[in-house]
């Protein structure tokens, strides 16, 4: 996923498709990091470890933003993209409050019993 989201991120602006309405990249984007950062809600049961991949990957929206503006002759980079990244990513922490949350944990918990 996170190789899809750079490549897309750093293709060139004419290889994109023309954006359905106003301001839908900014939805993508938000669903893009939400997706990301509700993954790591699925693989790490400790609250401590879901939020410190959630800040990675609030840290990778800011990378790609700034890797559109160095890398790229078509793209800039966009404070708004960052907000709307790092959005989707705090969106994504909303499955920690779901039966769901830590269901794909490796067992390296302390306890021996299974994530809810």
């Amino acid at each position: 996923m996170f190789t899809a989201i750079a490549i897309g991120s750093l293709l060139p602006a004419n290889d994109l498709p023309a954006p359905a309405f106003k301001g839908i990249d900014k939805l993508e984007h938000m669903l893009g990091y939400a997706i990301l950062s509700g993954y790591a809600v699925l693989l790490f049961e400790r609250p401590r470890s879901r939020w410190l991949a959630t800040l990675a990957v609030v840290g990778f929206g800011v990378l790609i933003e700034g890797a559109q503006g160095w890398l790229t002759t078509s793209r800039e980079a966009d404070g708004l993209d960052v907000l709307a990244n790092s959005a989707g990513a705090l969106l994504g922490q909303l499955l920690a409050f779901t039966r769901i949350a830590g269901r794909f944990a490796w067992p390296l918990s302390r306890s021996d019993e299974p994530p809810l």
